[in-house]
């Protein structure tokens, strides 16, 4: 099968599309670096498409808060397209700001299923501010599990970094929890333990610590229910190399780092 082609949609403010498009491109799929102002005077360009991938970033400047402009731009310009692709056999990935404007368009957690009950949908839950109140960078470590997401086959665990000042999920109520567990929705967790210099992992005092942010049941990413969209705060395409983890010469890694896994997840699901 020919390579799928990939989407980074980016908008005013995004500025992790360059490196998004690079991680795609060498695990051999064909990326284009798409405006969303091109894609709105152009809705079916869409459909040539088989990812569909929103970055990272601070699209329009999270002046009114993250995600919220491009989400409503996803729902009011696009909603047709957007539905159409989430319909078919074909994969959405959403990385911190794009996790943020998944999540308040109404995309995730529910996917295809959600789309077109937004109003109620999007309600459900909302990445909000750190518990710290301030915008924070560090390397987490991550388990992986109770999902089918197509994005994480073959992961347990993974070191990655964040850079955000909202990525608190925080649900309307414990039900909602509730519901993603039963569904194998949460994807992916802040693991209440850190990866040191020696290799191995080691338990974490401070629980802000292991998950700095503050999420409710150490949520990091959400899978939609058919496991063909995937949104996660952390930045996998930051650790695309293995000298880019900050222990990579104590640890003795080389070649790759353990974000491409994700992005050759993507692009093998199409062959």
């Amino acid at each position: 099968m020919a390579s799928p082609r990939v989407c980074v949609l980016r908008a005013p403010g995004t500025n992790c599309d360059v490196e998004t498009a690079f991680a795609f491109d060498s695990c051999g799929g064909r990326s284009d670096r798409v405006h969303l102002y091109r894609l709105i005077e152009r809705p079916a360009l869409l459909d040539d498409y088989q990812i569909l991938c929103i970055p990272g970033g601070f699209s329009y400047g999270d002046d009114i808060g993250a995600g919220v402009v491009f989400s409503s731009q996803l729902r009011g310009h696009l909603g047709d397209v957007v539905g159409r692709f989430l319909a078919s056999d074909k994969l959405v990935l959403g990385i911190c700001n794009g996790f943020q404007t998944l999540l308040k368009a109404g995309v995730l957690p529910y996917g295809a299923a959600g789309w077109g009950t937004t109003e109620r949908r999007d309600a459900d839950a909302t990445l909000t501010w750190n518990h710290n109140g301030k915008y924070t960078a560090r390397w987490v470590h991550l388990t992986v599990g109770g999902s089918n997401n197509a994005f994480l086959r073959g992961i347990d665990e993974i070191d990655l970094p964040i850079a955000h000042a909202e990525g608190r999920l925080v649900p309307r109520n414990a039900n909602v929890v509730e519901t993603w567990r039963n569904q194998h929705q949460i994807a992916i967790r802040y693991a209440p333990w850190l990866t040191g210099s020696d290799g191995h992992s080691h338990p974490v005092n401070d629980r802000w610590d292991a998950n700095p942010n503050g999420a409710v049941a150490d949520i990091a990413g959400l899978s939609d229910s058919s496991g063909r969209v995937l949104g996660l705060m952390p930045h996998p395409e930051r650790f695309l190399f293995a000298t880019q983890h900050p222990h990579w010469t104590r640890r003795k890694q080389e070649n790759s780092g353990a974000g491409m896994k994700l992005f050759q997840n993507g692009v093998d699901y199409f062959s």
